[in-house]
């Protein structure tokens, strides 16, 4: 198709035409007296890109700059690019020619179209600003890609503007690129001065309307990304999305972000919108992640998964006949604990006691587990850790287990140094020796028959290195594809995967279920801290095809404490309980009672993580989530404190409307409150209620 110099009116879509108007008398100087030349001339400079329901943006051939509308709404002005070439940053805004060209385009986010802006001269490499979208997405997506002869690149800033101002409760939220060392999200106050740099994806809203800006990046197999937001009282608010973003406290990285190089360098696809309810704008970019990287593990179709682990209690005191035992207390009393026909034992760190002669010895009692649980009707799992080297400090000349190599030869390399996080030291995952390690203890337990993997410290494989051994491989998150890919295939469709400690975007591709922040054990302050990350990571049950709590503990704590526990693993999508069920205490009564409750099940079966009602909590977790199944709202009520609370439930932010007629129903103890919204809470509880709606007549 030829390069066009504008769009005219025939190509808008006629609800966007109010919108052209706008932006483009936005454009203009707002000067008494603009000649009918400068105007024309104003009008030729403007590309008009419209997506979504009455959404533009308005693309200023002239200063490669652009704004972006939502009806009338000015959201994002004097947007921007840059890209570091060989040690030189060059802006849109540099470029003397710019043209565009549109096509139309089909693909996994529906039907749409394709603008692509070419930007030359003034001896600077070429780049071309590329917009996809779609008429049934309120969001864009926006990409940086410059050509020449040997580029080397690693940093590229695909998106940076304006952001109107933000009223009320203002927020900007900060969201950890992992979920390791106890790491939380943060809802920060948006209020100048102030800067947040979010790992990924942020968002910056009001809470009191819920009305938000949502950018992030939707592709993560070569680049580590930041979104920056910042408020100053002199020039305003911004956001700008940085794709080669490392930081030790989040990424976890001691050096920079690896280089890429070639004739064509890329940025990541970044998804870019203005949202009346934000909550909705992270639901639609996990989404998106999921169409823009799809799965490349097999779907999983079976039930939602429920059952137990081993690292609750037992951790290093698991043995052969403790675990059995666990598998006949599920059979002969936990009957009723069941999604599907069966629910999984796993088997986390420690199962190498049940084998003689190290990682290359013989698996006969591990196997012979695995066997026992299937006799009961029950799932046997196991655990490991693909990508670690727990046994660093014993030196580097010991043999890698199935391989010629020594630990040494593997160890990822930094600088003069290695990787080390979680006293565990990072391994190369492109090297062959990482690679014959995963070929032997993959083997080893597919062979004994395990149905669930529990994978953990994948954060390891993301590090940035000075030296992979794939010389293709120069970014962590390129090392992490390679050495998931391999692993995703040495598994093959024989075991539901689940991921621990690991990158919180990345991942999607590879499991079917993550963990949605660090160990969490009994008592209230695990149950606030897991629920930080359901606050707001909730929106991740629409990027894998389950997110869950950690191992739910009862113990000793109070039935509060237990009450509060179970249901922060309910409404987060599945259940996976981590008591010692081999000897009897109070946690196995409330474990009949409540892992059997049909009510509970329903909602375990639906899998689905439940939404918070509000996302002004900074640090600490919302205290009531919902999820509309049907015609019923189910309402979770956390009281994080150690005194009672009154709880008055807005009718309104639920998501009621005033010609509905409800009835409210406590789910865990059986109360019945009929229509009333507001109750009481004793400190250190929680309560699940299920309200019935019926529309008015």
């Amino acid at each position: 198709m030829k390069p066009v110099a504008i769009v005219t009116n025939q190509f808008i879509p006629k609800i966007a035409r109010p919108v052209l108007v706008f932006a483009l008398l936005l454009a203009l100087p707002f000067v008494n007296n603009v000649s009918a030349q400068a105007r024309k001339q104003a009008a030729s400079d403007q590309v008009i890109i419209p997506y979504g329901a009455g959404n533009a943006i308005i693309y200023n051939l002239k200063s490669g700059l652009y704004s972006v509308t939502k009806n009338k709404y000015l959201a994002y002005n004097k947007v921007g690019a840059t890209i570091s070439i060989n040690g030189k940053i060059i802006s849109t805004k540099d470029y003397a020619s710019r043209t565009y060209t549109k096509i139309a385009i089909t693909d996994g986010f529906g039907k749409g179209v394709k603008y692509t802006v070419t930007l030359s001269g003034k001896n600077l490499n070429p780049i071309k600003q590329v917009f996809y979208t779609y008429p049934n997405h309120e969001y864009f997506i926006t990409q940086i890609e410059a050509s020449g002869k040997g580029l080397q690149t690693n940093s590229i800033i695909p998106f940076s503007g304006n952001i109107a101002a933000v009223d009320g409760d203002a927020r900007s939220i900060f969201v950890p690129f992992d979920n390791d060392t106890f790491i939380r999200y943060n809802a920060k106050p948006f209020n100048a001065p102030f800067t947040n740099m979010s790992a990924e994806v942020g968002a910056v809203y009001n809470n009191d309307s819920r009305n938000g800006f949502v950018a992030g990046s939707i592709e993560h197999e070569v680049w580590k990304t930041g979104i920056r937001s910042t408020a100053k009282k002199d020039s305003g608010n911004a956001i700008q999305v940085w794709a080669g973003y490392t930081e030790n406290s989040v990424t976890r990285d001691n050096i920079a972000h690896g280089t890429i190089s070639g004739d064509i360098v890329k940025s990541p696809k970044i998804l870019v919108g203005y949202f009346d309810d934000w909550r909705t704008g992270m639901e639609e970019y996990a989404k998106a992640n999921r169409i823009a990287e799809p799965p490349y593990v097999f779907n999983w179709t079976k039930p939602t998964p429920v059952g137990w682990n081993s690292w609750g209690v037992m951790q290093d005191k698991l043995t052969y006949e403790k675990a059995t035992k666990v598998a006949d207390f599920f059979a002969d009393s936990l009957a009723g604990f069941r999604t599907g026909k069966t629910a999984f034992i796993d088997l986390d760190s420690y199962w190498d006691f049940m084998v003689k002669g190290g990682a290359e010895g013989d698996y006969s009692k591990l196997k012979q587990f695995a066997d026992y649980c299937k006799s009961k009707g029950l799932e046997p799992g196991v655990y490991w850790a693909p990508f670690t080297d727990w046994g660093w400090k014993d030196g580097p000349q010991r043999k890698v287990p199935g391989s010629k190599y020594t630990f040494g030869d593997i160890w990822t390399k930094v600088g003069n140094s290695y990787h080390d996080i979680d006293g565990a030291r990072a391994i190369d995952p492109t090297h062959p020796g990482t690679r014959e390690r995963i070929d032997l203890t993959i083997g080893k337990l597919k062979a004994c028959g395990f149905k669930m993997i529990k994978i953990d410290f994948l954060g390891h494989a993301t590090a940035e290195s000075t030296h992979f051994y794939d010389p293709t491989v120069t970014t962590g998150m390129q090392a992490y594809r390679k050495g998931m890919e391999y692993l995703t295939d040495k598994l093959g469709d024989q075991m539901l995967i689940y991921a621990a400690i690991s990158p919180s975007l990345a991942t999607g591709r590879y499991v079917h279920t993550r963990r949605i922040a660090c160990d969490a054990f009994k008592t209230i302050k695990d149950t606030q801290y897991t629920l930080n990350s359901v606050s707001y990571g909730w929106w991740q049950t629409f990027l894998y095809n389950y997110v869950d709590a950690d191992h739910v503990v009862l113990s000793i704590e109070s039935e509060g404490a237990n009450r509060a526990r179970f249901l922060s693993a309910v409404i987060t999508g599945t259940v996976i309980t981590g008591d010692d069920f081999s000897v009897h205490g109070q946690w196995s009564d409330r474990a009949k009672t409540w892992y059997q409750n049909p009510e509970v099940i329903k909602l375990i079966e639906n899998g689905k993580t439940f939404k918070p009602v509000e996302g002004n909590t900074g640090e600490n977790a919302s205290e009531m989530f919902t999820q509309k199944i049907g015609n019923s709202i189910y309402i979770a009520i956390f009281n994080y404190g150690s005194e009672p609370k009154t709880f008055a439930m807005d009718g309104k932010r639920l998501g009621l409307n005033d010609k509905a007629e409800y009835k409210l129903n406590e789910l865990l103890q059986g109360n019945v409150l009929g229509e009333t919204l507001s109750f009481k809470l004793d400190g250190g509880d929680a309560a699940l209620y299920k309200l019935d709606i019926e529309e008015k007549k």
